[in-house]
């Protein structure tokens, strides 16, 4: 077993780290603060009908902004546009502090080997408590306003056809999906899989041992497996199967540990580029002494909490992974790997009817017929697939407003990782990113998309 302290990059004495002191003074702003607090008061005392005739943030921020649709739509419809787009984003943020979670815990469970990053564990620790505070207000806010505009009966409807084959089904021989669907798999951490794809994180992190997470090793102590993230800034961009394994990496390594931190500003600052927008409106409406919504308020505050948080990413991302020795090939390769597939999943395509949404329109697709066939449009199901096409398969406002948040994402995110010198060129400069910045490419995605999801569903 090697010497921990021979891990440690010791050209810099930790006193000297000016990282570990912005981190000290970060914990102590967070203890200090008092906005998750406030948003767990907004959230008991909701009530939708209170809300419900105001904006709750520029116009610009609502499903299918700058669309034909949005042009035509009555001043109510607006309203509601505007704010299922709150509820779509923080339904999609609730997925991702989940994440946030689950990883803050894997990652503490490395750096606690370290003596002198027991306030950044500390952080971490005060960080997750806040998420699940965050996760309860938008799960119980969102829920409150879904049910008020599509009714308990359509509220967690899905369009698509219940008797489409899954695509694995079709794949995979019998055997194999035996194997997939058994009990034993979900309960057991002890199964080919679990053990398998350990093993091969033990041959390529190497004399690891001294610093797996101390949480990964308390999940299998008891008999646990990985739990899957299917949604957030996690599930929609790692496959499921391909998560446990990197899941191993991000709790045997402290130089992934502090990768995993790179990710997760990116998260931040995508979740910032529109939150910012309601902040700013909040601060408009606060000077003039105007009503202020409180999901408006509940974004104002949440923002100021995730600036901590984003600190926080920064801190490791950018500066701490410097603390221990240079990245192994595998550790290099690793999270290029994982910086790859970022770029892809949440950030690679532009949508023509969430704004600030770098996913392309096929992820909402099933939303956006969800709400022309509600009681908010009342369309029948040939209307409402006549309006996606020319809503989302040609060129109008509405793009060319996402386009804005795009570029303004990309030179934000690119000025963080223009430092990282074990990323490649293609992760430094993102250049999956910068090729999703493309109006016609989007168009021509969303008609093969929109044929698609019209043969999936019933009329």
């Amino acid at each position: 077993m090697l010497n921990v302290e021979k891990k440690l990059n010791t050209d810099t004495n930790s006193k000297d780290k000016r990282h570990l002191k912005v981190c000290e003074i970060n914990y102590k702003n967070n203890l200090d603060s008092d906005y998750t607090e406030k948003m767990e008061s907004l959230e008991k005392s909701f009530d939708y009908a209170i809300n419900s005739n105001h904006f709750w943030s520029e116009p610009e921020l609502s499903i299918l902004y700058g669309t034909p649709l949005y042009a035509e739509a009555s001043p109510a419809q607006k309203l509601v546009l505007n704010h299922l787009y709150w509820t779509s984003q923080y339904d999609y943020i609730a997925a991702s502090e989940a994440s946030a979670i689950h990883y803050n815990q894997v990652t503490s469970g490395v750096f606690s080997h370290f003596g002198e990053y027991e306030t950044l564990c500390l952080t971490l620790d005060r960080e997750t408590d806040q998420e699940y505070s965050h996760i309860h207000a938008f799960q119980k806010i969102s829920h409150k306003i879904k049910t008020a505009l599509f009714g308990k009966g359509l509220l967690g409807s899905n369009p698509l056809k219940s008797s489409n084959t899954n695509l694995s089904k079709k794949l995979l021989p019998d055997s194999l999906q035996k194997f997939l669907t058994t009990k034993n798999r979900r309960t057991s951490p002890s199964d080919i899989e679990y053990r398998a794809l350990r093993f091969i994180n033990k041959m390529m992190m190497q004399n690891s041992s001294y610093c797996y997470s101390e949480y990964l090793q308390d999940i299998e102590t008891k008999g646990n497996v990985i739990p899957p993230m299917t949604r957030g800034y996690i599930g929609v961009a790692i496959p499921l199967q391909l998560q446990k394994f990197l899941t191993f990496n991000w709790g045997s390594s402290p130089f992934l540990a502090c990768q995993h931190y790179t990710y997760r500003f990116t998260g931040n600052l995508a979740l910032k580029s529109y939150e910012y927008r309601y902040s700013k409106y909040f601060r408009d409406l606060e000077r003039k002494e105007a009503f202020i919504p409180a999901p408006t308020a509940i974004s104002h505050y949440h923002l100021l909490d995730e600036s901590l948080h984003t600190t926080t990413s920064q801190l490791i991302g950018r500066d701490m992974y410097k603390d221990f020795p240079k990245p192994t090939v595998y550790e290099q390769v690793s999270a290029n790997a994982i910086t790859y597939m970022m770029q892809r999943g949440f950030l690679g395509e532009l949508s023509g009817g969430m704004m600030s949404g770098f996913r392309g329109d096929a992820t909402f697709m099933a939303l956006y017929y969800k709400i022309l066939r509600s009681r908010i449009f009342e369309m029948s199901h040939q209307d409402a697939l006549h309006w996606m096409e020319k809503c989302l398969c040609g060129e109008h406002e509405g793009f060319h407003v996402n386009l804005k948040y795009h570029h303004r994402l990309h030179t934000d995110l690119c000025r963080f990782t223009s430092n990282l010198e074990y990323l490649w060129l293609i992760n430094r400069e993102l250049k999956i990113m910068a090729s999703g910045a493309s109006i016609s490419n989007a168009i021509q995605k969303n008609q093969n998309a929109l044929q698609q999801f019209s043969a999936s569903i019933a009329a």
